[in-house]
Parts: structure tokens; C-alpha cells; sequence
């Protein structure tokens, strides 16, 4: 008798579900594969770590198992089948929280095996989001004295906090990545500020390069709670965004404290909190929370490299961070030294403005085309057509999740390979232009590029037909040896005439901010962020298996580094969300396998 993928999955939860609950560890790995993966965020290790292989999964249960409680295992929809394997959707519950998860099942010599298995927690309970049959009634009837309105209870709220009332969180950087993780805190009742240099929610979108627009497509990018309207533009300019992000921040009612730098930050092991000094409409404000949750973006300061003679340099330098656009360079020659998505911008809009740019590229760059790349490597799981296939951005999230780092490689391989196929010529075309490409260490592209190192590429939206028609000029395969004052010397002996320099050259890593703020010692107990320890380039090894200290508990106690991309911190903004909702309950987290340091910066 055939068993459809639904009944095949639906008995391999009961039996899973039956060998937790009588501690059969044996039971439950031998449900796995050898080559097996179980990636947990949150619901059981309180931690976000992927156990691969037997070994490890036995190890996390004996430890985990008996606390975490385990249960009510149930297929969510129906299965499918495809090239073998069987993929599934489940529910769960553990002793303090509920989850969903992912199922990837081979069929092998014993049976049915898990080959991936994804848990999440999505809420705990007793705590959960006052939504939906719980929102708040707002509107408080019948008649009392001296009742307040809404306005009023926010401006008080507004008032005390931070002054007459600590927060819990307290989140350093008010881009992006802070306003998502301060409504998810928000949506628990859990007291955050947001701390943000710049004067407004969405400054850090509007003071970059006047050309900037999204490179990823609208359905990777939603907010939490409230997505972009359907005639949202697929890639959205750069003020188009902040203003949404100002318009979020308001709406979702976060304590956004605009205009507030902060200066120092240290751990008062003794209290259990923070003191946060920052400094807001001219006065110091100390800040005492129990959390202090980095969120200042995917890189630390930018990289501006010392170059023999930069002082001497009559024109105008500076960071692509700082670039005022191409007006400032009208009828003036312009170097911009670097090669990725930056550079690419910035060239294209000096060329759109008649100004005459060459581009230097260090070293090779990963090209994917924007079409390519929407179809090829997004399109499943985030397009117009995943979300008619009912794969909205919360689904197509945890579809992403379900995938290991350790084999996601091998997910993206056949995706470049093709794409070397379709644009051939464009490649072809950049390659005679002198233009070095690459695909990544292992072929594997964009993507694994971004986690591993999280540079070296540009998603092309233009820019490489102005390189290779030659429109663009370029030097490669060389650095800038001198600067001098009306021109740079580069190492193959070239001389360019040049009248501004654009360093287009990336960032540093993330602990460099914790390094000033808090103390060199408690970065290098941090230790470095992000990459995977892949051991290819820019990535050193141990194998991580996980991003390095992102979104989960630090070797420094009560200190969280929130970041990526729209999507990634709509995604991860949830379970850091609920790691710190735990702690402000009083609920036991016991972190399984926290990190080890292998790197420092």
C-alpha cells in the first residue's frame, strides 16, 4: 500500500513524538539520518544552533529533553513530495512555549528518516501578542473622573521612561534593525527605547547616496505586523523607505529617542544591569536596563584604508557612506576605489550626471543580474507568484530557516550555474573589459557570499553594461599605491588625474562599535560577528553552523547584536524578541551550547 506524503509525515511525527515522550534518545536518532540536520531557534535550546548529525542531536536531547517537554506534534496542512523527498509543516508545544516547524523526510532502508528539521518557538504562553480575539479594547467606557486619553497616556509613557521608569531595553541604533526588534517588543509589553543619532526615523536611509534604492524585491523586505501596500514599487528608493520606517516607528508607538547619541555603555555585574550614558538635547541621561541590544546595522565603521599621500590630496575624499551625490562632482574627474554594490551606484549616477569615473577594482567581484537573481534565486519563495502560491513572506522565512547552513551551498550552486548560462554575454562582455569576476569560493554565489563575509558582489541593476561598454572607465586587478594632490598612483605604475576619491570599500566588523562603547575587553569576549567559520575567504574557520553572535545570547551576559537585511531582521527580530520577553518574565532560559570565541574581529 502507498502512503501519501501527508500520512508519511503525520506517522513519522507520532513515532518522533511518541520516542520524546518516553526518552527513547536511541528512538529519536534513530529517526534522523545519517547525515541529518535539526535547526533550533529558540523552542528548545533557547539559543539558535543547528545539532548536525546523530551525535549531536542525542547530545542536545539529553541535556534539553526533560525541561523543554516536548508535544503535541501535529502536520500543519498537507504535505508534498518532490524529487524524493517529502516536505511538511507541523506544529508543536514545549512545557513554556508554542512552535511550528519543517520536515524534510528520505526514504531509506529503515523507513521514513528526517533529512532536515527545523523547530521555532513562535509564542510563549502566557505572554503572548494581545492580537487578533486578544487586542486591546483601546476605547475604555462608561464614565470616570479625570479619565486620560490615549494621547495623554503616551505622552506620560513617553516622559517617564527613561527617567522616573528604567526600561528593560534598552536598543542602541534606531535604523532598520532597531525599530523592527523595539515592535516586537512593543507587541510584548516588554519597556524598550530605541537610542538613534540621527534626528528622525529614517535618516539613516536618507542621508546615503541620492541614487540608493533597495536591491532586494519588496516581498523580501516587509515590516513586521504591517507589509508594504500592494503597489508598493518592487525596489524601493532609499527616502521612500525611510519615510516608511518613520511612519512605522510612529504608528507601532516606540519610545524612538531621535537625536541621542550614545557615549558609553558598561555591565554592573553586581545590579545586573546596564548603565548606558547617552546624551539627549544637549543633557547626559544615564540609562539602567537589565538588556542591551546592539542593532547598528551588518558592519561597524567604515573602512577607510591609509594610503601613503592621502594627506596631500587637494580634492575632495570620503567614505561612500558619505557620498553627496554626484552634483558635488559635476565637471570634475572622480576615482571610486572598490567594486561592489556601492561603487556600482555611485558610478552609475556620476555617469548618468556626465561626470568622468573610473572604477578600480582590488579584486573580484560576484555579478547577479537583479532579473536573474528574482527569478532564479528569489522567485520560489519571494515574488508576486510565491505569494499566489500561497508562499506569503512569513512561510517563505521559515522556508529559508529550514535549510542548513552546513548544505545551503549546495541549494545555490544550480542556481549560479544557470545564471552563468543565461547571461553569458553579459559576463563575456565584462571579462573583455578587463572586469574580474566571480562566483564565490565554491560556485555558490550571492547569497552564501553575503553570510560568509557579507561584501564582494553587486546585484546588477545597470551599472555592469556602463562597465562594459566602457562607459564607466576601469582599472582592475590593482590598488591605489599614492595619493597625490591632483591625482592617484596605482600599483601597476598608472597615474590617474582625479579631483575626488571615493572609497567605496566596505565596513568593518560589528564589534568594533562594542570595542568603543563598552571596552576592548568586552568585544574580544564577544569575539567576531557574523560569517558562518566556513573557512573560505574572509570567513575563517571552526565551522560556526550558525551566523557568529547574531540574535542570540553573547559570551557577555545581557548583551544581544541584532542586524542584516530587511528580511533577516524581520525573521530573527521574533526569536530575539522572545528571548528577551523570557528574561523580562523571570522564566528559566538555560542557553544550550553558547558559542565559543574563535576570532576576534
Amino acid at each position: 500500500m502507498t502512503h501519501t506524503p501527508s500520512q508519511r509525515a503525520s506517522s513519522w511525527l507520532s513515532d518522533f513524538e511518541t520516542a520524546l515522550s518516553t526518552g527513547d534518545i536511541n528512538a529519536v536518532t534513530s529517526a534522523f539520518t545519517e547525515d541529518s540536520f535539526w535547526r533550533d531557534l529558540v523552542a528548545f535550546t533557547w539559543n539558535i544552533r543547528t545539532q548536525e548529525g546523530r551525535p549531536a542531536i542525542a547530545a542536545m536531547l539529553r541535556d534539553r529533553l526533560a525541561d523543554t517537554a516536548p508535544s503535541h506534534f501535529a502536520l500543519e496542512g498537507e504535505a508534498t513530495e518532490a524529487d524524493g523527498i517529502v516536505d511538511a509543516w507541523f506544529t508543536f508545544e514545549t512545557r513554556v512555549a508554542r512552535g511550528r516547524g519543517h520536515l524534510r523526510l528520505k526514504a531509506t532502508p529503515e523507513g521514513d528518516q528526517a533529512w532536515t528539521f527545523l523547530t521555532t518557538m513562535t509564542e510563549l504562553k502566557g505572554f503572548e501578542e494581545k492580537r487578533g480575539e486578544n487586542r486591546i479594547k483601546g476605547a475604555e467606557h462608561g464614565s470616570k473622573k479625570a479619565r486620560k486619553s490615549w494621547l495623554e497616556l503616551r505622552q506620560e509613557e513617553e516622559a517617564k521612561l527613561g527617567y522616573e521608569e528604567q526600561p528593560y531595553v534598552v536598543i542602541i541604533g534606531g535604523g532598520q534593525g532597531g525599530i523592527i526588534l523595539a515592535a516586537r517588543l512593543k507587541k510584548l509589553g516588554v519597556p524598550t527605547i530605541v537610542v538613534e543619532k540621527n534626528a528622525r526615523a529614517g535618516d539613516s536611509w536618507r542621508n546615503r547616496y541620492k541614487s540608493l534604492c533597495l536591491h532586494d524585491p519588496v516581498w523580501y523586505d516587509h515590516l513586521p505586523y504591517m507589509p508594504f501596500p500592494d503597489d508598493w514599487p518592487v525596489f524601493a528608493p532609499k527616502d521612500k523607505v525611510g519615510d516608511w520606517l518613520e511612519m512605522y516607528t510612529k504608528v507601532m508607538e516606540l519610545n524612538y529617542w531621535g537625536s541621542t547619541t550614545a557615549k558609553k555603555a558598561q555591565f554592573d555585574e553586581a545590579k545586573g544591569e546596564w548603565e548606558v550614558v547617552v546624551v539627549r538635547d544637549g543633557k547626559e541621561v544615564t540609562l539602567r536596563p537589565r538588556q542591551l541590544v546592539f542593532a547598528l546595522g551588518v558592519s561597524g565603521y567604515a573602512n577607510v584604508p591609509k594610503i601613503a599621500g592621502a594627506e596631500t590630496f587637494l580634492g575632495d575624499q570620503h567614505h561612500s557612506s558619505k557620498h553627496p551625490g554626484p552634483e558635488a562632482c559635476q565637471g570634475k574627474k572622480v576615482v571610486v576605489l572598490g567594486s561592489n554594490n556601492s561603487a556600482h551606484d555611485i558610478c552609475a549616477a556620476l555617469w548618468e550626471n556626465d561626470v568622468d569615473v573610473t572604477m578600480v577594482q582590488r579584486s573580484s567581484t560576484h555579478i547577479a543580474p537583479s532579473d536573474s537573481l528574482m527569478e532564479l534565486a528569489l522567485g520560489g519563495l519571494y515574488s508576486e507568484q510565491a505569494v499566489k502560491s500561497g508562499i506569503d513572506h512569513h512561510k517563505a522565512d521559515l522556508i529559508f530557516a529550514s535549510v542548513p547552513y552546513k548544505i545551503m551551498h549546495s541549494f545555490h550552486i544550480p542556481v549560479y550555474d544557470e545564471m552563468k548560462k543565461r547571461d553569458a554575454d553579459l559576463y563575456g562582455r565584462l571579462e573583455k573589459a578587463g572586469f574580474m569576476l566571480d562566483f564565490g569560493d565554491d560556485g555558490s554565489g550571492l547569497f552564501m557570499k553575503y553570510l560568509r563575509r557579507g561584501s564582494g558582489y553587486y546585484i546588477d541593476v545597470g551599472a555592469c553594461e556602463l562597465v562594459a561598454n566602457g562607459s564607466i572607465k576601469l582599472k582592475s586587478g590593482v590598488n591605489i599605491e599614492r595619493i597625490n594632490p591632483r591625482s592617484v598612483t596605482l600599483t601597476d605604475g598608472t597615474e590617474l588625474p582625479a579631483d575626488v576619491l571615493v572609497y567605496a570599500t566596505g565596513f568593518g566588523s560589528m564589534n568594533h562599535w562594542l570595542a568603543d562603547l563598552v571596552s576592548p575587553e568586552v568585544a574580544d569576549r564577544v569575539g567576531k560577528v557574523w560569517g558562518l567559520g566556513s573557512a573560505t575567504t574572509k570567513d575563517p574557520g571552526p565551522w560556526e553552523g550558525e551566523l557568529r553572535n547574531m540574535w542570540k545570547p553573547t559570551n557577555q551576559p545581557q548583551l544581544w547584536i541584532h542586524g542584516g537585511n530587511l528580511h533577516q531582521s524581520r525573521h530573527y527580530s521574533q526569536f530575539l524578541s522572545l528571548q528577551l520577553k523570557a528574561r523580562y518574565e523571570g522564566l528559566s532560559t538555560p542557553v544550550y551550547e553558547q558559542a565559543a570565541v574563535h576570532h576576534l574581529r
